[in-house]
Parts: C-alpha cells; sequence; structure tokens
C-alpha cells in the first residue's frame, strides 16, 4: 500500500484505499459478523491500510461499536473518520440529526463513547440538510477542534456550490479549515465529475469516493446470480445494470479485465483512483477485501482509461458546453487559443 497526503489542509499521509465500515455488523440485516469484520480489518491493517471510514448511523451504530473493539490498543496506527447527521437508529428524533450544532455536539459525544477513543480525526456532516447555515456548520467544527473532540472536518454528499461556500468562509475568519470531501464516484456515477471533482481539487480538499464498485454492480457478480445490495440494502446503495450504456460499461470493463489479467472490480476501483480520489472499498467479506486490494496493484494504461472513459461518458452541462466550446475559446483567449498552455489543475 502507497500513502499520500490527504488534500492541501493537513498533514495527514493516508494509504491510496480507504477501508469503509458500512459493512461491520449485521443490525441492517445485512452485513459482516464481529468476526469476519475483526478479520476484514486485520487483513487491511497488513496491508499497510491506515484510513477508517464509518458513521454513526451504520449498522445502528453497531459499525462503531466494533471499529471501537478493534482499535484497542492501535488507535494511533490508523485516521479515524466518521459522521453525523443521519439517524443512529429509529429513536433519533429530529433535534439529534441534521447539520445544527447540537446535533454536532450530541453525535460526536455518542460515537466518542461507541469509538471507546478521546478523539475522532476526520469528522464529516453525513449530507447536506439544506437548511442549516454553513457558517453554523463552520462555527460548530471550529468549536470541536478546540475542544480536542476532533481534529479535521469534513462534508460528504454536499452540493458543490456550499462546499466553496462553507471552505471559504472557513478561510477568512481563520476557522478550522474544510479539509476533506466526499462523493460518490464510478463508472456508473460520473456527474460527481462535473461539478464536485473539480471544487475538491481547486479548493485542496482531500476526496474519497465511496461506492466505487457501483454498489457491487461493476464486479459482474450480479450478472451471475448473487444478491448483495441489491436486495441486502433494500436495494439502496446500488447502482443496477439498468439501461444499454450501463451494459456496455460492464461489457467493456470486463474485457479490459481479461486483458489485464486482473477482476473487473480492480480495475473499477482503479479507475476511480486514476481519477484523483481515494476509493473507499467497503468488503462484507475477507474475500472480497481481498479482491479489492489488488486494486493496489493496477496501474491503467492511457488507452485503458480513454476506453472506459469512453463508453462510461455522460453529457456535460450548462456552463461548460458553452465555455469548453472551441469558439468560445478563442473569443477569452483574443483568439490564441491554441498557443495558450493553461495549467493543468482546477483553478479556484
Amino acid at each position: 500500500m502507497r500513502y499520500q497526503l490527504f488534500g492541501k489542509h493537513t498533514g495527514l499521509r493516508v494509504s491510496e484505499l480507504v477501508l469503509g465500515a458500512g459493512n461491520f455488523g449485521t443490525r441492517w440485516g445485512h452485513g459482516a459478523e464481529p468476526d469476519e469484520a475483526r478479520r476484514i480489518f486485520d487483513a487491511y491493517a497488513d496491508a499497510g491500510g491506515n484510513f477508517i471510514d464509518t458513521a454513526n448511523g451504520y449498522q445502528f451504530g453497531e459499525s462503531e461499536e466494533i471499529l471501537g473493539d478493534l482499535l484497542t490498543g492501535r488507535r494511533d496506527d490508523f485516521v479515524l473518520a466518521t459522521k453525523f447527521t443521519m439517524r443512529t437508529d429509529m429513536n433519533s428524533g429530529i433535534l439529534v440529526t441534521g447539520n445544527s450544532r447540537k446535533a454536532m455536539v450530541a453525535s460526536v459525544e455518542a460515537s466518542l463513547k461507541r469509538l471507546k477513543t478521546d478523539h475522532i480525526d476526520l469528522y464529516w456532516a453525513h449530507a447536506s440538510d439544506g437548511v442549516t447555515p454553513v457558517e453554523e456548520l463552520v462555527r460548530g467544527f471550529d468549536d470541536l477542534v478546540r475542544a480536542g473532540k476532533i481534529l479535521y472536518a469534513g462534508l460528504s454528499d454536499f452540493p458543490a456550490w456550499r462546499v466553496a461556500r462553507a471552505a471559504t468562509i472557513a478561510e477568512l475568519r481563520g476557522a478550522v479549515p474544510i479539509a476533506a470531501l466526499q462523493v460518490e464516484h464510478s463508472l456508473v456515477q460520473r456527474s460527481t465529475e462535473h461539478e464536485l471533482l473539480p471544487a475538491g481539487q481547486a479548493l485542496g480538499l482531500g476526496v474519497v469516493a465511496w461506492s466505487p464498485l457501483g454498489g457491487g454492480m461493476l464486479t459482474g457478480k450480479y450478472r451471475q446470480g448473487e444478491k448483495g445490495r441489491a436486495e441486502g440494502f433494500g436495494g439502496k446503495v446500488f447502482q443496477a445494470e439498468n439501461s444499454v450504456q450501463r451494459t456496455a460499461i460492464l461489457d467493456t470493463l470486463i474485457e479490459v479485465a481479461r486483458d489485464a489479467g486482473v477482476t473487473p472490480g480492480e480495475i473499477a476501483i482503479a479507475w476511480v483512483a486514476a481519477k484523483g480520489a481515494l476509493p473507499i472499498i467497503g468488503p462484507r467479506t475477507l474475500s472480497q477485501l481481498e479482491n479489492n486490494l489488488g486494486a493496489a496493484n493496477v496501474t491503467l494504461s492511457h488507452e485503458q482509461i480513454a476506453r472506459l472513459n469512453e463508453v462510461s461518458s455522460i453529457p456535460s452541462g450548462f456552463p461548460y458546453t458553452m465555455l469548453n466550446d472551441p469558439d468560445t475559446r478563442q473569443l477569452y483567449t483574443g483568439g490564441k487559443a491554441d498557443q495558450f498552455d493553461a495549467p493543468s489543475e482546477t483553478i479556484a
């Protein structure tokens, strides 16, 4: 496993694959028993992995409880990330959900107890509730850092404009920066590339991508009659093979994998990594983890990436349909578009 700095606002050195712990536990009716979770965790650690991602609501809190046991005696060997905003269980009411500071404080205290730790390395707002001002989020994160409860703050599943506003407010006020961004990204979910990935790059955020396998669809296992998330999570957090394009994507993925001598899942995860995000792998079994880890040894060629890009391409939208038009580029470069060497990184 190789390591890299997590964005431009931290000195964290994190592994190239993130272990998602959404399958640690069985309270959702689908997941890994504690003994299997331990085998997965230990194998990930033995492979050099050091970045764990969970949430207060995963398996109705059981994921955090299992991780609390697994981290005993080796807490400092891992970057531990968890989230607030969603229900922990069916008893979670309106005041302890959403993005409010009240919900944040209540959730962090409960997560610390379940995780058996005195601090959380990276604390995510799990999703935008659409109503809490980002000023409240920024101040809440800053207070938690000053209190020693968390070290870094991040936003998961937020619109790009809210991410940009939060990052800017934190910068201008000298608050703890918004350091990270979590998004869904895969060969069957590329809309993230329109706004969110460019925003993350331009703002210097560490970006992690959930569901790089499309809920398992990109492994090809559902063609073999397996059920997995298609039924285990009630069909949620799952991308179905329900279009001509998605069938073509999976066909091409299988062909590329066969030519490379690896599995389709390894190629799918490596493709997400090649786009600049850290893939979150969320295995339910040790064998799934072992296959996922193989992606760390896959380096896609330019031809392979181009082939996968082409078959999975999605239409652009405004304003990019205008801004990237060759005639428009000539207009805003004084007729020198072909002679202008633009920077490779996105500029905020």
